[in-house]
């Protein structure tokens, strides 16, 4: 059933305000760009945090119940980090700015059309060991209509409460990286960054005010490639 049958559009407009509240410990002048250095060589990306209200939303309730945000599981078939968590999200295509490839790639992957005014805010850019900087876009998708996976690009679609990612992530070292690797706990298992580095960071945005960094924070050596 579609979220605006079951959460009426007044709550809807309530919950996307407190969101885009809670974004301002974030604000746009002090949001980190990646620098040209960490550019050299890498492709420019963008990820969502494509947000939903949870059925039976109040408006008055705790964000971490009352919204969901967009996870899925990528196709066997593709042929990079098939089978892994990830948020929707690709490369920037020629001319596009992240909010536009943002934007269109939720559209392709989970058949949501969401227009410029559904852009709440970004966060912090992140650089990956397999050549990508990510840039994480907020947006809010509530009233849009059904999520569904494209089988092409999307194996499994999860709409978890921001409660599943509200539990403090745990920090491992390993011999390849002075960097600790983050697990950011979610389904009775882990998510690494870079997925997990972007949940963190509007977790701790988000949820608790902080305006936490996370680009420092390294990736597993099976995600490197």
């Amino acid at each position: 059933m579609a979220d605006d049958v079951v959460v009426p559009e007044p709550v809807q407009r309530q919950l996307r305000e407190r969101v885009e509240a809670a974004l301002t410990t974030l604000p746009p002048a002090e949001r980190r760009a990646a620098p040209e250095a960490d550019r050299a060589g890498k492709r420019a990306a963008a990820v969502t945090l494509t947000l939903l209200p949870v059925p039976g939303a109040t408006g008055d309730g705790r964000l971490a119940d009352e919204v969901a945000f967009v996870l899925t599981r990528r196709a066997r078939s593709l042929r990079a980090h098939s089978g892994q968590w990830a948020l929707p999200g690709g490369r920037l295509d020629p001319g596009e700015t992240a909010e536009q490839a943002g934007r269109r790639e939720v559209s392709e992957e989970i058949g949501l059309e969401l227009g410029p005014d559904r852009v709440l805010g970004l966060l912090d850019d992140y650089p990956t060991r397999s050549g990508y900087v990510i840039t994480p876009v907020v947006l809010w998708a509530g009233g849009a209509g059904e999520p569904t996976p494209n089988p092409d690009e999307v194996a499994e679609l999860h709409r978890p409460p921001l409660a599943e990612i509200d539990h403090e992530p745990r920090f491992l070292t390993i011999p390849e990286s002075d960097a600790p690797v983050i697990q950011v706990p979610l389904f009775d298992r882990y998510v690494h960054a870079p997925t997990g580095a972007v949940l963190h960071q509007f977790r701790e945005v988000v949820l608790h005010g902080r305006a936490t960094r996370v680009a420092h924070l390294e990736q597993p050596v099976f995600a490197w490639r």
